[in-house]
């Protein structure tokens, strides 16, 4: 699987310890920053994994920062990425089977390395469990293509 991944300074730690878990289980691994532990700013990062997940260069999408409210929040604004802030292994999960998340978001307040690399694998592991989750994240689609649709001054 392709995984686009990207932190910013506060999750930066966890993010390396990601990088290593997901190239050591064969994963490709698209590093999108940041490089460093200097203080930067999140939406730069969530913006280009978010990007890469819509645009088909990576199959779904990682980042970690500090609350992990922020990179959710920018990951959403990029059509077709239905970003998941998760703090423990159910939460992945349901991510996954009712709302086919692509992207996942991490806090390294909330969560340790060990943890990130556990909730990681039942992400990666688990698929959209389809019937009325598929059709309420159809739902979602609509809704969003209606939205962008409006602010381009078209009618549905």
């Amino acid at each position: 699987m392709r995984i686009a991944i990207g932190a910013d300074h506060r999750g930066y730690k966890m993010k390396q310890a990601l990088v290593e878990y997901l190239r050591s289980k064969g994963h490709r691994v698209l590093d999108l920053g940041t490089h460093t532990p200097d203080p930067c700013d999140y939406p730069r990062y969530g913006w280009e994994v978010a990007r890469s997940v819509a645009r088909g260069g990576a199959d779904r999408g990682v980042l970690v920062c500090h609350s992990g409210i922020g990179q959710s929040i920018v990951a959403n604004k990029v059509r077709g990425v239905r970003a998941a802030l998760v703090t423990d292994a159910t939460a992945a999960r349901l991510s996954r089977e009712h709302n086919d998340s692509n992207v996942m978001v991490l806090s390294s307040l909330k969560s340790t390395s060990r943890d990130a690399k556990r909730i990681l694998s039942v992400w990666l592991k688990t698929r959209a469990s389809g019937g009325r989750h598929a059709r309420r994240v159809r739902e979602i689609m609509r809704l969003e293509r209606l939205e962008l649709d409006r602010g381009q001054g078209k009618r549905e």
